[in-house]
């Protein structure tokens, strides 16, 4: 059976945009309902034949294809050709400009369907034609510019409330009925520092972060594990090596973490977006060598003195991104007691801890930082880190927990999205949405718990502030 699909959408993006946003088919599991994955095989630029694995979910079940890129011709034509089990196909994509800042996208998708018996056929071609039409609404959504939220929306305090359904938001099934999952704003000139690189939620966001344009600083403790992710991220997005730069620094010490801020910013600057993601979860009660105890040091002290000591480089359009847990709805703030000196240790409830201590001060200092701040949490996603740390959890779950392309969407979409703005800032964020900030009562820090925080965290940093870099001193050495 032969079939032709073919459609025509009209969107507000400029050609370069939309060129540029689907030159790589790899992107297509943002906008294609069809498509559940789609992986670049191939490492290094897109050129005529990369190639990718895609996976589709077709009326007749689950099937893999293989496309390779047959056609560049920059902002005019992409042309694949795709083969599967039974399946062959051949899609065409077409640029013009219109002017107004519009782009027609005209698609043409050649499909022979061998596998499919004479009494089918007829069923089948209405079926094609719903898939057609859905791809091109996907497409059509995922270029045009969706104003982000700034309001928690009616219900969501309930829903929260009642656990359980909010609980299953947390899975892959929150992220699939989204209803936008595209980044398609470039990067390009920008510089993106993530900490985490390695592996999980860090690894997928740096590459996505690459992809789009940015120039990547990876900041982890392991250097041969770094210049790995850097190769990874090189071949995954098609960008040179040049683009991405390796800092060695343990997280867990203070004294690494100031030094490697100094460093970055003597060789950086500007800075436009951090992602404070890495993250750790112990299973007994440890001290860093600054005296910290190993999941505060981590989890709550790192980001706060990478971010304070890396100021001189941000501007007021920075971004600051602090990824934290939906544990945290589980904790409030324990002043008294926050590195489990007298009350029994408990790996899951010092990460939450830390977590909530985290946000409580991304909220506090957003209203009035020299940059644009923000929180989110990525839900339960299927990291090494969750694998190490919480195995009866993953085992429970496997099934329902998102990947870390999943995991790592509203990090990427919170540092690209050009829409966001101050009043964005200080916000909880999962799945591009605001969300509240604590579901328990009593759990939600009092305003004199958030003065005592802000002092708590304040006095550890201090004896690190000889490490800072004086952007006066050094612009005048300049």
């Amino acid at each position: 059976m032969k079939h032709t699909l073919e459609e025509r959408i009209v969107v507000p993006r400029s050609l370069q945009e939309c060129f540029s946003y689907l030159a790589d088919f790899s992107t297509i599991e943002q906008w294609d309902p069809g498509v559940s994955r789609a992986e670049k095989i191939t490492p290094g630029p897109v050129a005529p034949g990369t190639t990718y694995r895609i996976s589709l979910n077709l009326p007749l079940g689950q099937s893999t294809m293989i496309y390779r890129q047959k056609v560049i011709s920059p902002h005019r034509r992409l042309q694949l050709e795709g083969s599967g089990k039974g399946i062959h196909a051949l899609d065409t994509l077409d640029f013009q400009a219109l002017g107004n800042n519009q782009t027609e996208i005209r698609y043409r998708a050649e499909l022979t369907l061998s596998s499919l018996s004479g009494w089918s056929k007829p069923v089948m071609r209405p079926v094609l034609q719903r898939i057609g039409r859905k791809a091109a609404a996907g497409l059509t959504t995922a270029l045009t510019p969706m104003a982000p939220p700034t309001k928690i929306r009616p219900g969501e305090h309930l829903k929260h409330r009642l656990v359980l359904c909010k609980m299953a938001d947390f899975g892959k099934r929150g992220y699939q009925n989204m209803p936008q999952k595209s980044h398609s704003y470039r990067l390009d000139g920008k510089t993106a520092v993530v900490t985490g690189p390695t592996s999980g939620l860090g690894l997928s966001a740096a590459c996505e972060l690459a992809r789009l344009g940015a120039h990547l600083i990876l900041l982890g403790r392991d250097n041969q594990r770094l210049a790995a992710a850097a190769e990874t991220i090189s071949d995954t997005a098609g960008v040179p090596s040049s683009s991405v730069t390796i800092y060695c620094a343990d997280l867990a010490s203070l004294t690494d973490t100031a030094a490697a801020a100094a460093a970055i910013c003597k060789h950086t600057p500007q800075i436009d977006i951090l992602i404070n993601n890495a993250g750790a979860l112990y299973d007994h009660r440890q001290e860093s060598p600054d005296g910290n105890e190993l999941s505060m040091a981590v989890n709550l002290l790192a980001p706060a003195l990478l971010t304070e000591h890396l100021e001189p480089s941000l501007c007021p359009t920075s971004r600051i991104i602090n990824v934290v847990s939906g544990g945290l709805y589980l904790q409030s703030l324990h002043l008294d007691d926050m590195q489990f000196q007298r009350t029994e240790f408990r790996g899951t409830k010092a990460y939450a801890r830390a977590k909530r201590a985290l946000l409580t001060l991304t909220q506090h200092t957003a209203p009035h930082a020299d940059y644009l701040s923000f929180a989110m949490h990525p839900g339960w996603a299927d990291t090494p880190g969750v694998a190490k740390s919480l195995p009866a959890f993953r085992q429970k779950l496997l099934s329902q927990l998102r990947d870390n392309r999943m995991g790592a969407d509203t990090m990427v979409w919170l540092a690209s999205d050009p829409g966001l703005s101050r009043q964005h800032c200080g916000l909880l964020w999962f799945d591009r949405r605001p969300q509240p900030a604590a579901i328990i009562p009593g759990s939600a820090p009092r305003s004199e718990e958030v003065t005592q925080l802000v002092s708590w965290v304040a006095e550890r940093l201090a004896p690190f502030a000889s490490m800072k870099v004086n952007h006066q001193l050094r612009s005048k050495a300049s």
